[in-house]
């Protein structure tokens, strides 16, 4: 295990937190994403996963004696706010984080809980560069962009074989890292995209982008990114006469994108995790979840569950909420959960992870696409 760069006032001020954590009757899980700002309802997927697993395992007895307690930080998917967050939950004690969502986010905070020794498994950051710095107590329950891209590119390749592609990302890791892995799998085949160009977040008149679409031709179109944009360009895209299919990441996969573009999401072509609320061994929890009045059907409900699980599990084996010992354990060793076996890598990311295309209705549902 890594030896943490702390200065010797760091290390006692760490040691009391924990030892006051470890000895109360709960053990404190910190939830950080978006609660509010543009993508929030990915936020909200990840707490209903979060939370029904704390009151899942509670109602069995909780772990080692002790009860969980979920404690929600709002990062609105900025990386500044994500680092002030990871900040606040260091110095607040807590020792174990799910999150955070976005990659941008996520990257800057998990250097920090890299230093303090905080253990963080997010659910929802596919970015590869995350765990790419030899960080030991970083993990992930969902696939990278280096799985999500190839995968949506071979789609493109062997089913949709489109005469002019283009490519159009949102400038943010995530996005941006989508589209380059894409565009890197559809040239290998020799597809070469006719246009690769970033439209900005916030924006609202996509006239411009759609124009050259229309002039270059364009049949096809990767988006990679968040919903808001994307729905904005697909809504402006109808009206303004644009013949294109549109394919874009999970990112683009909740139903306010329905909301945002109407009909013109009708046949949108969505790269997401399998449905493990379908699964019928997850069919109780499902039912649980719809119960609180919730929505299980989010990508990344059950990711942020067995984030929760493998992190609980790894506590009742050790004995322990020690998280070097957690983390040695995790690496080591294969957990069941409700997204299925879950193995890790020596840098924290899952062994095998499944993506399944969807064609999205403008209804707000999804059917595998064929």
């Amino acid at each position: 295990m890594k030896k943490f760069t702390r200065t010797l006032l760091s290390v006692g001020t760490a040691i009391c937190l924990y030892g006051a954590v470890a000895q109360a009757d709960t053990i404190k899980i910190g939830l950080a994403g978006p609660a509010t700002g543009p993508v929030a309802q990915y936020g909200d997927m990840q707490k209903i996963g979060v939370l029904a697993a704390i009151e899942q395992i509670n109602k069995a007895g909780g772990i080692n004696g002790m009860q969980l307690e979920g404690v929600i930080y709002d990062d609105a998917c900025d990386p500044k706010q994500a680092v002030a967050i990871a900040n606040k939950i260091v110095n607040d004690g807590i020792q174990h984080v799910v999150g955070h969502l976005c990659s941008s986010s996520t990257e800057p905070a998990a250097d920090i809980y890299e230093e303090e020794g905080v253990l963080m498994i997010t659910a929802a950051s596919t970015s590869p560069s995350i765990t790419e710095k030899g960080h030991q107590m970083i993990f992930r329950t969902i696939g990278l962009d280096s799985m999500q891209g190839p995968f949506a590119g071979q789609y493109v390749i062997n089913s949709v074989k489109p005469k002019n592609m283009a490519i159009i990302h949102d400038k943010q890791q995530y996005g941006e890292g989508l589209a380059t892995a894409v565009k890197k799998e559809v040239e290998a085949a020799g597809i070469k995209p006719v246009m690769f160009e970033g439209v900005t977040p916030g924006d609202k008149d996509f006239s411009a982008l759609i124009a050259k679409l229309k002039k270059n031709k364009v049949d096809f179109v990767y988006y990679g990114g968040y919903h808001p944009e994307l729905g904005l360009i697909l809504r402006q895209s109808k009206e303004k006469g644009l013949a294109a299919r549109f394919m874009g990441p999970e990112g683009v996969g909740n139903p306010d994108i329905s909301k945002i573009a109407g009909a013109a999401s009708e046949g949108l072509l969505v790269t997401l995790p399998q449905s493990f609320d379908k699964d019928p061994a997850n069919q109780a929890l499902v039912q649980a979840i719809v119960d609180k009045g919730e929505d299980p059907t989010g990508p990344f409900v059950f990711p942020a569950y067995s984030a929760v699980e493998v992190m609980t599990t790894a506590m009742t084996a050790t004995g322990s909420t020690d998280t070097e010992k957690l983390a040695d354990y995790i690496r080591s060793n294969t957990f069941k959960t409700t997204t299925g076996e879950l193995a890790f890598n020596e840098k924290g990311d899952l062994a095998q992870f499944s993506f399944v295309v969807y064609d999205w209705h403008a209804d707000g549902t999804k059917t595998p696409a064929k």
